[in-house]
């Protein structure tokens, strides 16, 4: 799918955004065209229409009120903290007009027609199995938020980001991570869309390959029980080893793979040691699907008798 309206972001560093922003003249025929642009909101303070976002976009400075800020099909004003929060950060927005502010010449701006368009053009066509770009742009313990176009957000929740059990988003993702996903399920009273991560990351045979009987690597510990420790080996392949006191969640371990069995979906290791994490580096993921779209998958392999199976669906 070839998408126009990426996460914010990742337009900014465009020659063509630069070139727009650029002179005078950019920005009256960007506003003339209804083109979508990028810029750094500097600061924030009230205005005469409530809370108000400001630009240095080169040749001016811009202004974007409070009503601008947010697209919300119920009408309702964009929130403070959703105002201040966008200070710093990079704002996709239309140029709707100039004003004059204490005698100069100000670009005013709109976010919400932005993600209007976004929304109306590119969001409603969308079906369950689409594959797109998205940022991540906070976590909660129940899952993560993305940025899926021009700043409009959905919900990820954390049993639909990897098969590797995690206990929070944060062991998977980070703030501003770009990634891919799928259009999980779409609600057809709201049009609210979830997305999903862990079927971009491969089957279990898909992961299981890169692995083999007698080897000793590494990996992630994600979770103990009383019945043995899960240890990621990737993050859609996790296998399973004896108790052991002494060993944390989060920690990483050098473990012998003692076992692979397909047809039971089981990797049986034994730990040799266990050792604190590295600093985080910036993560990234091999995708294991390259298309724009999937209609099914499965998990599970061929020679299991248990079936994972992801459904996308209208809701």
């Amino acid at each position: 799918m070839n998408n126009l309206y990426k996460p914010e972001g990742r337009l900014i560093g465009t020659s063509e955004n630069r070139e727009y922003l650029s002179c005078t003249q950019g920005l009256e025929k960007a506003c003339a065209c209804g083109k979508i642009l990028e810029s750094i909101a500097t600061f924030c303070e009230d205005g005469k229409f409530g809370k108000e976002l400001y630009f240095n976009l080169g040749t001016m400075r811009a202004v974007m009120p409070q009503s601008e800020v947010e697209y919300n099909i119920t009408g309702e004003q964009a929130k403070d903290i959703a105002v201040i929060t966008r200070v710093g950060k990079a704002v996709c927005f239309k140029i709707i007009g100039f004003d004059e502010i204490e005698g100069e010449t100000v670009a005013v701006l709109s976010r919400k027609e932005a993600q209007r368009e976004c929304a109306e053009n590119y969001l409603s066509s969308l079906v369950p199995g689409d594959i797109i770009d998205a940022t991540v742009t906070h976590m909660e313990p129940f899952g993560a938020f993305l940025d899926i176009g021009c700043g409009i957000v959905s919900l990820m929740s954390i049993d639909c980001i990897s098969v590797s059990r995690i206990s929070h988003p944060k062991d998977r993702f980070y703030t501003g991570m770009p990634i891919k996903a799928a259009v999980k399920s779409i609600d057809a009273i709201t049009g609210r869309i979830y997305m999903t991560h862990k079927e971009l990351l491969g089957t279990w045979s898909e992961n299981a390959t890169s692995f083999g009987i007698g080897q000793t690597v590494s990996g992630i510990v994600r979770s103990i029980e009383p019945y043995g420790i899960f240890v990621e080996l990737a993050p859609n392949l996790a296998g399973l080893a004896e108790y052991r006191d002494g060993i944390e969640v989060g920690s990483c371990a050098s473990v012998y793979i003692k076992n692979i069995i397909p047809e039971k979906m089981k990797i049986k290791l034994v730990i040799v040691d266990t050792f604190p994490a590295p600093a985080a580096n910036e993560k990234k993921f091999d995708y294991k699907i390259t298309d724009t779209h999937i209609d099914s998958w499965t998990y599970s392999p061929e020679e299991c008798a248990k079936m994972v199976v992801s459904e996308f669906t209208i809701i």
